[in-house]
């Protein structure tokens, strides 16, 4: 499960957070835990990222998240994420292709988001994180191989668990880069009525380039519609419980009939957590006190009881 999404600096570290991650483990039956740190920049076109300033947790919360999460027995991916200030997607972040003087450019960006990752990547050497996430739904910067690849070489030297990257929803086959990594992920908001032929497409990827895969986010909003859209998080719709829980049925299902789909970090949940009798009304993607929350612990659990069979 990932954990902690936009949270803002002193939203994590405390008793309310502690109580949010020990709740989710309880719940879901999750055995890993994907800590989303998020830092901003003002548009699609700024070149700095100033990770170190509000509203991004600070380097003490994120270890203690990491430490909360290593007690509760979770392995831990740590996933630092850029977004930008002004609400566009990071999909959306790009630059000339060729540098043009009095314009943002490409080089300066990699040079201020390689230090936003490389010093996360240190933390996550430091505290033990299993795995690395080195960026997320960038689809306008995977073109830039050369820079990923060397940003990947720069974070090898810092960091020794396993690296990863997660593409956005059908770009699986657009980054020509995997063989970089140690594992292919994406995020899979994929209609509930066309998993197979994402499936397919997608195992195509896997088998090209030889690497394990899972999906680094996937779920959907308990939302009447949000089946047939799940990556839309501003779709409006009735609260629909029952459609939640089929989706992650039918996600679990058929990505079950394909050996090579490793898992899920699926999307997720809040530092802070609402009140188990508001979920009746909640309309997100957290499946707290929700159908689906029993639908992903019966998964899960099997799934463990056959690994350790």
């Amino acid at each position: 499960m990932t954990w902690g999404f936009m949270g803002e600096r002193g939203t994590w570290g405390n008793e309310a957070a502690g109580y949010s991650m020990e709740t989710m483990v309880e719940t879901t039956g999750v055995n890993w835990a994907t800590l989303a740190v998020s830092a901003f920049q003002a548009t699609a076109f700024s070149t700095e990222i100033p990770y170190w300033e509000e509203p991004t947790v600070t380097d003490e919360e994120v270890r203690w998240a990491i430490r909360k999460a290593k007690s509760l027995g979770l392995q831990v991916c740590l996933k630092p994420i850029v977004n930008c200030a002004d609400g566009t997607w990071r999909a959306h972040i790009n630059f000339f292709d060729k540098d043009v003087p009095c314009e943002p450019k490409w080089s300066d960006w990699f040079a201020s988001y390689g230090e936003f990752i490389l010093h996360y990547a240190k933390i996550a050497e430091d505290t033990g994180c299993e795995m690395f996430c080195i960026g997320c739904e960038m689809v306008q910067t995977d073109r830039r191989e050369s820079e990923w690849r060397k940003l990947i070489s720069d974070v090898r030297k810092i960091y020794g668990g396993l690296v990863t990257y997660n593409c956005d929803k059908y770009q699986e086959d657009n980054v020509t880069w995997w063989d970089d990594l140690d594992l292919i992920s994406s995020s899979g908001y994929y209609p509930i009525d066309d998993w197979d032929r994402q499936l397919d497409r997608i195992e195509s990827v896997v088998k090209r380039f030889g690497k394990p895969f899972l999906f680094m986010e996937a779920g959907c909003p308990n939302r009447t519609g949000s089946a047939a859209m799940p990556n839309d998080w501003m779709h409006q719709g009735d609260i629909n419980h029952s459609e939640q829980a089929e989706y992650y049925r039918t996600m679990f299902q058929k990505c079950g009939e394909r050996d090579w789909v490793g898992g899920f970090m699926l999307w997720d949940w809040p530092a802070k957590l609402y009140a188990r009798e508001e979920a009746a009304v909640h309309d997100g993607y957290c499946v707290y006190g929700k159908e689906a929350a029993e639908v992903i612990k019966a998964a899960f659990s099997a799934k463990l009881a056959v690994t350790k069979a």
